[in-house]
């Protein structure tokens, strides 16, 4: 092999650090450079498989033990926060894990108190709650777009620590993430998504300000990690540019901070197969499914 092969295979390795600004003492992608090369599907795979084992156990050492998890994920629009519930999701009981992912407020739940429509769906003993976006929404989206007049926004900061307090306080263990993107990662997804049709219902009017308003829903952010990372209730910051990087980080940070231990189980006995005795199969006309794959 050529000199000039040789180098032109080690520039492509090259790894170059992105730029990086701190956040309430939280280092935040920001200013993107070249990234390392994207978590292929397979490597991604193997790595969450044995995380989703942990998960299935701390599903039996919640069920067990009655505890009470909420876990809220938050960031800018295209981050990711579907896809890391998806991946805590998909090997466990939606009797367990639910998922929280709530429209916009109906013109009744506009005049309840702030919270209320959230505490409903706080976790009973036994149950694993995600919200998908969650009370935060009055800090950002609403804060931002102007839903929200700017005194009620500094109400809200400002009495939000204590309830979260409170929610801790009631046995609750309150875990939150910020999922972080670039602006040029998060344009590249929007794209992907005007561009894919399994994607489009991703793509909202309101995520289209997500760009115009980039450095306004910096601010926001900002303003919220001062007001509510908090020593009993801080905010964890996940870097989302790689997505599968992300998840896994993500999943595996959530399991670090839970206490749950391994639920002994019986072993399983299998009864015997019944017997056909005299059951005869009907000749019934079903209304079968075509088999076309």
């Amino acid at each position: 092999m050529s000199k000039d092969k040789k180098k032109k295979k080690g520039s492509r390795e090259k790894k170059v650090e992105t730029p990086q600004i701190e956040v309430n003492n939280y280092l935040v992608a920001n200013i993107p450079g070249e990234l390392p090369q994207k978590m292929k599907k397979k490597e991604f795979e193997k790595e969450l498989e044995p995380l989703q084992v942990e998960l299935v156990k701390l599903q039996e050492w919640v069920k067990a033990t009655g505890a009470k998890i909420c876990v809220i994920f938050e960031g800018r629009d295209t981050a990711g926060k579907g896809g890391v519930i998806r991946s805590i999701t998909e090997r466990v009981s939606p009797r367990v894990f639910r998922v929280v992912a709530l429209t916009a407020p109906t013109e009744r739940e506009k005049s309840q108190m702030y919270f209320q429509r959230y505490m409903v769906h706080l976790p009973a003993a036994g149950e694993v709650v995600l919200f998908d976006r969650s009370w935060y929404n009055r800090a950002g989206v609403e804060r931002v777009m102007g839903f929200t007049p700017k005194e009620q926004v500094e109400r809200f900061l400002r009495y939000t620590p204590p309830t979260e307090r409170v929610i801790s306080e009631s046995g609750i263990i309150l875990i939150k993430y910020w999922l972080e993107v670039s602006m040029e990662e998060q344009a590249k997804r929007f794209a992907e998504r005007n561009e894919d049709y399994k994607k489009i219902w991703k793509l909202s009017p309101m995520d289209l300000e997500a760009q115009a308003r980039w450095y306004d829903y910096s601010k926001a952010r900002d303003a919220m990690f001062a007001a509510t990372d908090t020593p009993e209730n801080p905010w964890y910051v996940v870097d989302s540019n790689d997505q599968r990087r992300g998840r896994l980080n993500c999943i595996a940070h959530l399991l670090s901070l839970i206490p749950y231990e391994e639920v002994p189980h019986e072993k399983i006995k299998f009864p015997k197969k019944q017997s056909k005795g005299n059951y005869v199969e009907p000749d019934y006309p079903y209304k079968r499914v075509p088999e076309k794959y």
